[in-house]
């Protein structure tokens, strides 16, 4: 889990979409051809380290979530310039307070592969903290030394909380919120447009002709990669300027901060007339299963009910409800999706943050699967050990 600090807002402010600061100085001319500088490089060779481009960081970063990356990525700057801005799945390891983070890769195998960066080529913090790493016995640890001022200006970028509220204060940004459409009419950030992963090409034209423009890309939070695939979509059409909220609105709320959401939700007013569906409870929202019946029965379920864990293949190898059974939602068509749920049983659907296992349930009732539920859940899963943080009713209705 992200380790999180209390950092001023004028801070973050000031990093806002710009990157590393320079006081007003100009880069060194070894910064400026992408050289490190003499003290980097002693560091370097002292510790024999591969150092990457931004090619091959871009493609270990995976779909941007801490379960999908191909390498865990180390970002070696102090704490408030992490949370104002990083690469997406980064954990924050400063050189400054090694031994009090370090503790983040306890369980971390020695030949996994570390990527370390920090401010860029003068930037001498990435190649100690990698040097220290193996001198703990991690053998695969590389570096990336143009680090985040280069991965900023070529890649989209993971912001905190801070961040979008200063934008959003402020206006100086276009935030995106890319969940289903059902989720955003129930509750978002203020401000915020809604362009829902799965209709980006049908939409994409409500995006801002100025491709300079600061856009913010958010989901339902860490374990959701609806916001990442629509920042990647952004840069490849080439804008500038684009960031990703991962903790996203579960972490925008559990902050205090405000929402569209016109007052506290009348949820004990509605009462099902039909509360179950054959065994399973329904939940408040059409199509849901209670979130609070499932977390007490998903160990016991009746022999006709099935889970389907809808997310990818990568997403569940990190861990996964004991007895589910798995069809991607992503890595399949329509038609093979349909083809591959089983028949003549109930079926709850799950994901990482409810989004993709709402649109099963939607894709499934159309295919003529008239006994599927899904799981308005953020669902965070390690080997068979799972934890659910149910999310409040969007739409209640007696259905």
């Amino acid at each position: 889990m992200r380790l999180k600090f209390v950092s001023a807002l004028a801070l973050t402010t000031a990093l806002l979409f710009s990157g590393c600061a320079t006081s007003g100085t100009q880069a060194s001319p070894s910064a400026a051809k992408g050289v490190p500088s003499a003290a980097v490089q002693k560091l370097i060779d002292q510790y024999n380290l591969q150092d990457v481009d931004f090619d091959y960081a871009y493609s270990r970063v995976g779909n941007g979530l801490k379960t999908g990356a191909k390498a865990i990525f180390i970002d070696s700057r102090p704490a408030a310039k992490y949370k104002a801005r990083t690469i997406p799945s980064s954990i924050n390891i400063p050189d400054t307070h090694f031994k009090d983070f370090v503790g983040q890769l306890d369980n971390t195998p020695k030949d996994a592969e570390l990527i370390v960066y920090c401010g860029g080529w003068e930037c001498s913090k990435s190649p100690q903290v990698a040097g220290w790493l193996q001198e703990m016995g991690f053998t695969n640890v590389k570096l990336y030394q143009a680090g985040e001022p280069e991965w900023t200006k070529l890649g989209y970028s993971e912001v905190g909380t801070s961040v979008v509220k200063a934008a959003m204060d402020k206006n100086s940004a276009f935030i995106v919120d890319t969940r289903p459409y059902v989720k955003f009419m129930g509750e978002t950030i203020p401000g915020a447009v809604a362009i829902p992963d799965t209709e980006y090409e049908e939409l994409k034209g409500r995006f801002p002709e100025d491709k300079n423009t600061p856009i913010i890309t958010f989901c339902g939070g860490w374990e959701c990669a609806k916001s990442h695939f629509v920042a990647k979509k952004l840069k490849e059409r080439g804008y500038t300027n684009v960031s990703n909220y991962s903790a996203g609105m579960p972490e925008w709320k559990n902050s205090g901060n405000k929402t569209t959401k016109g007052g506290d939700a009348v949820v004990g007013g509605v009462k099902l007339t039909n509360p179950f569906m054959g065994p399973l409870k329904k939940g408040l929202d059409e199509g849901s299963v209670d979130g609070d019946w499932f977390n007490e029965n998903y160990k016991n379920l009746p022999e006709d009910v099935v889970v389907v864990d809808v997310r990818r293949a990568d997403e569940r190898a990190a861990g996964h409800l004991p007895n589910s059974v798995h069809v991607s939602v992503e890595e399949n068509s329509t038609d093979e999706f349909l083809a591959k749920l089983p028949k003549d049983k109930y079926i709850i659907f799950h994901c990482g943050a409810g989004g993709r296992a709402m649109e099963s349930q939607g894709k499934a009732k159309d295919g003529g699967f008239d006994k599927a539920l899904f799981l308005d859940a953020n669902v965070k899963c390690e080997g068979s050990e799972c934890k659910f943080d149910i999310n409040e009713p969007l739409d209640p209705s007696d259905w």
